[in-house]
């Protein structure tokens, strides 16, 4: 389906070179942030702008390139530097800015260079842009919804198109009879059977090779959560999996070290937490605590939604069942339990 183009022209005013280099940033990189957001192309000469996209965020773009000259402008004979970290503060604040699902419609299928990763039922298109149009997703569901694969598949994508700078994978050490610390080898070493979903989802849409060298260059990083405390992460796509195994103060603590033109994709099977015994799920408290945040996305998954065997979806499907069964069981039990104790107190009084 094609998108309708619009060009908007603007002259910013007054000409100065001088400011005109500061909100273009070296090697025009404030123009590219802008680009890459917003999906619209830019070309300039001087004073003189011309911009290229959707209608709603050519607008967007002018506003925002105009806000940011103003920036520019000195203050007591200083001039002012425009960093990339107040360009996705101006983009943020545009308020003229409009995310049109006919964006999006063709993005729901992701290009890695190893083939194309398609949602495979509408929950999984949804998720995917959950995740293009929001900083903060969640995918909470049981094992085989692709809820991780597809997070790795756009955080993938969106380092293919420069669109962040590394690729920051993390979960958290939940071990049966074991302390991590135990285990030999370096840090990577010891965390990698616990992120193994997630590296093969890389090999298979980067390569072994490339992704090896890309943890070399620590543009893929591979972190326990644990390492996370005190961080801030800047031009990066996080995941977070098997987040039911998070306290609550862990996953507080993650949300918090999103930094700007950052993404973050929290995945984990709420049925499924290895927590000791009294331990709160963070994935939990966070459902009930975010859901009325705008910025973040849930996505909730069922057995309908696992893609993979068969008997899969009817193991879920079984399990889920049979935890219905033992919650009506618990409640009619709590019911029995209060009535006897009103008959006992009646008795007592009569």
């Amino acid at each position: 389906m094609s998108t309708q183009l619009k060009t908007l022209e603007t002259y910013l005013e007054p000409s100065d070179n001088k400011r005109l280099a500061s909100l273009c940033g070296p090697f025009d990189e404030n123009i590219k942030q802008i680009e890459r957001r917003l999906g619209v192309e830019i070309a300039h000469r001087e004073n003189h702008f011309k911009i290229t996209g959707n209608a709603h965020n050519v607008i967007a773009a002018t506003e925002i390139i105009k806000n940011l000259y103003i920036e520019t402008q000195p203050v007591k004979g200083i001039s002012k530097d425009i960093e990339p970290d107040l360009v996705h503060l101006t983009i943020q604040e545009t308020t003229v800015l409009e995310q049109d699902d006919d964006l999006y419609r063709d993005e729901l299928v992701i290009k890695t260079r190893r083939g194309v990763v398609k949602p495979r039922n509408p929950n999984q298109a949804t998720y995917i842009k959950n995740i293009l149009l929001h900083d903060i997703a969640f995918g909470i569901g049981p094992a085989g919804t692709g809820k991780t694969y597809l997070a790795v598949a756009a955080a993938v994508d969106a380092l293919e198109r420069q669109e962040i700078r590394r690729i920051l994978l993390t979960r958290p050490a939940v071990e049966a009879g074991e302390k991590l610390g135990f285990l030999p080898g370096d840090l990577s070493q010891k965390v990698d059977p616990y992120l193994r979903p997630l590296y093969d989802a890389l090999f298979e849409m980067l390569g072994f090779e490339r992704v090896e060298r890309l943890i070399e260059k620590n543009v893929i990083e591979v972190a326990p959560l644990a390492y996370m405390r005190g961080r801030t992460l800047n031009d990066a796509f996080i995941i977070l999996d098997e987040s039911q195994n998070t306290t609550v103060e862990q996953m507080k603590m993650f949300l918090t070290r999103i930094g700007f033109n950052s993404k973050a994709v929290i995945t984990g099977d709420i049925t499924q937490v290895d927590l000791p015994r009294g331990a709160r799920s963070g994935l939990r408290h966070a459902i009930e605590v975010l859901s009325d945040v705008e910025a973040i996305s849930f996505n909730f998954f069922k057995s309908h939604d696992v893609v993979r065997h068969p008997v899969v979806a009817a193991v879920v499907e079984a399990y889920e069942k049979h935890d219905e069964v033992e919650r009506l069981k618990k409640v009619e039990k709590k019911k029995q339990q209060e009535l006897e104790k009103a008959n006992a107190e009646n008795e007592s009084k009569a």
